[in-house]
């Protein structure tokens, strides 16, 4: 068996199904390259059928990249499967993800079917499949939950049809890593002709064993690992790219080898952050700001004098670079670019001109300008395409006091103010701006995170808006909390204000 794992990343599939997390078409692209550049060997672009958004996106990121597998996703439906099949026309390397629920509560609850009757289907779409692509992948959903006799079944029927790969999900996150591990090994040592395709774990974090249960079905004789960057994913995520592939960097002695460019990990780890307004956790293994970070007095000692008495990764080899140029406000237009460059971002001359802008205002404000604020100074220009825009907010608030805001918006070139008092400053500011757009809008949730530690820094607000039924995400980022969360309540408003 060949120690080779293939890394197969969903960030722009199942990762992207986190509410409030949707990219456009651009952004999936910008994305793409750099899990190119990472060296991801599958990219699960998305599910074509389901929107004309996802067709256009895996059709468009086909033309973008050139190395990696680009894979679609259908259910086992014949129309599903034509339509995924255009979308990958342009793709230099094509794979079509098909499959079907093959648990008892699939069966009964969601198909009203039957074992054979779910078997037959299994066989069907795969062999459907393979009139347009070579490379076909096959999913047992919630086979973390099948029967193993019964997947064994499956899993032999499909590899005879055709399947190349053989996804084994563990789809909500139930199995514990001894139970995956030993799902894996039966299938090697039972299903006839095994070894003539590849298996796949894509495993679940809802009890927080999503890593540990892929790890676990690698060691039995999976091949592939279905991952994302961050782990994210919908409900508690997906198994963490980033984790999986320094596992086995840390541990050679396993002797499973990944194509991933480790040092390229921080960085897109960042740029998928940023994209998504989706934070990574302080103590995030790998990519969290706190994972090299030493506070105890004995660690520090420890570390100071060797290296590996607390650390068992240099963070260099994650893309940490600890000598990085330190940003003020007495940093260039050229310092600026080149930590941009190390994020992973290439700006052009006017973007970066925006930014240098923003950043010399920032910098106004904070002593030092970290990745965070870099990443947040990046993305600014894309908000100058919005219809509504901030003008100018004045807050008036303090103890004893009624809190008034007056705010300024731009809709469409068009000026605006309103002023209102609330319960607050930030509900001030929100009413106000509520009195202008004149729309049954309710906040559902209201998020502040600080990046770090300081009064100066910059706090970054996540906020849900509920209209007519619908919620609606925004984010924002300043070192003005009120004016952070006005900015936020803003960007939600954009997105269903035409």
């Amino acid at each position: 068996m060949s120690n080779r794992l293939f890394i197969f990343d969903t960030t722009l599939r199942d990762g992207e199904q986190v509410p409030g997390c949707q990219l456009n078409t651009v952004e999936k692209i910008e994305v793409a390259k750099h899990l190119e550049e990472l060296g991801v060997d599958v990219i699960e672009a998305g599910f074509p059928v389901s929107s004309p958004g996802d067709y256009n996106s895996v059709m468009e990121i086909s033309k973008a990249v050139t190395w990696p597998t680009i894979c679609a996703l259908t259910r086992a439906v014949e129309n599903d499967i034509r339509v995924a099949a255009d979308s990958l026309q342009y793709a230099k390397h094509k794979r079509i993800h098909t499959g079907i629920g093959t648990s008892d509560y699939h069966i009964r609850y969601k198909f009203n079917s039957t074992r054979e009757e779910i078997l037959e289907r299994a066989v069907a779409c795969v062999k459907y499949a393979k009139r347009f692509v070579e490379d076909v992948q096959f999913y047992a959903e919630d086979a973390g939950r099948t029967d193993n006799e019964y997947l064994a079944r499956v899993v032999e029927a499909v590899i005879k049809a055709g399947a190349t790969v053989v996804n084994i999900p563990d789809t909500t996150g139930y199995c514990l890593p001894r139970q995956f591990g030993d799902k894996i090994r039966y299938l090697m040592e039972h299903v006839d002709g095994i070894h003539r395709a590849t298996i796949a774990t894509h495993c679940h974090n809802d009890l927080g064993m999503a890593t540990a249960n892929t790890v676990a079905g690698i060691i039995d004789g999976a091949r592939q690992a279905e991952v994302t960057i961050n782990g994210i994913g919908e409900r508690a995520g997906n198994t963490s790219l980033e984790e999986v592939a320094m596992i086995f960097k840390s541990h050679p002695e396993l002797g499973i080898e990944t194509n991933i460019n480790t040092t390229k990990i921080c960085g897109i780890s960042r740029l998928v952050s940023s994209l998504m307004n989706m934070p990574v956790q302080p103590n995030k293994a790998i990519v969290g700001r706190n994972a090299f970070a030493h506070s105890s007095g004995i660690h520090q000692d420890g570390v100071l004098k060797n290296r590996e008495s607390y650390e068992i990764i240099n963070p260099k080899d994650v893309g940490v670079d600890e000598n990085s140029i330190v940003l003020t406000a007495r940093s260039g237009r050229a310092a600026l670019k080149h930590r941009l460059h190390i994020l992973g971002i290439e700006l052009d001359k006017e973007a970066l001109d925006k930014a240098y802008e923003a950043f010399l205002a920032l910098a106004d404000k904070k002593k030092e300008i970290n990745d965070d604020d870099v990443l947040m100074l990046a993305g600014e220009h894309r908000k100058s395409t919005r219809r509504l825009k901030l003008d100018y907010l004045q807050v008036t608030s303090g103890v004893g006091v009624k809190s008034v805001a007056s705010v300024g918006l731009d809709i469409a070139g068009e000026k605006f103010e309103a002023c209102a008092s609330g319960n607050g400053p930030v509900d001030a500011a929100i009413s106000a701006i509520k009195i202008i757009i004149r729309r049954k809008m309710l906040v559902k949730e209201f998020l502040i995170q600080a990046i770090n530690k300081g009064s100066n820094d910059v706090g970054k607000v996540h906020m849900t808006v509920e209209h007519d039924g619908t919620n609606y995400y925004g984010f924002s980022a300043n070192t003005d909390i009120i004016a952070a969360s006005a900015e936020a309540f803003i960007d939600a408003i954009n997105k269903f204000v035409r």
